[in-house]
């Protein structure tokens, strides 16, 4: 929030909009849901909500029933099989956390007409913890975490959205069959 322009979830809204799609898609007979994530800062939130969807979900349910339990799973795009290794291997230097020339190839693969060019100072950020937002912009004024997102291309950014693509089906077979 620190970063005009920006909107936020708070943690109980995204926690109660993820139970109430969960309810509405299990009482449709959905019973697996796979939350593919794009953003770090939603991971504690996420599984804080799959807490909440097990208990009012599964607590909804009818005594002895056979209908099996409601199952998620979370998979943030960058942990996929093969993607994180991709990653390192196009950068190798400067990935980083936050602002990386992965995400950022993909923004170009996806807009490349979006594509800038501007010199950052210095050329890898930082790294550091991060406490709010606030904190954040102070230790981070450009937003990057010891990243150089000038490396970022439209060609990366193929290479790594087909790969991802590849890895989320194959992930998303085995999860529904399980």
């Amino acid at each position: 929030m620190a970063f005009p322009g920006t909107i936020t979830l708070r943690p109980s809204t995204m926690i109660a909009a993820m139970f109430d799609w969960a309810q509405s898609l299990s009482k449709h007979g959905f019973e697996r849901l796979y939350w593919l994530n794009g953003h770090g800062g939603n991971v504690a939130t996420i599984n804080a909500a799959f807490s909440e969807i097990y208990h009012g979900v599964s607590f909804g349910r009818d005594a002895g029933s056979n209908k099996p339990a409601l199952r998620c799973m979370l998979r943030n795009w960058w942990e996929l099989p093969g993607v994180s290794d991709l990653c390192r291997q196009l950068f190798p230097v400067g990935e980083g956390s936050h602002a990386t020339p992965s995400e950022v190839s993909v923004t170009y693969f996806a807009y490349p007409e979006a594509q800038k060019h501007v010199a950052m100072s210095p050329k890898i950020a930082p790294i550091g913890p991060i406490y709010d937002a606030e904190d954040y912009r102070r230790r981070f004024p450009d937003g990057r975490i010891g990243s150089d997102p000038s490396q970022a291309s439209v060609e990366a950014g193929a290479t790594i959205v087909a790969a991802a693509v590849r890895s989320v089906i194959a992930e998303f077979r085995r999860f529904a069959q399980s």
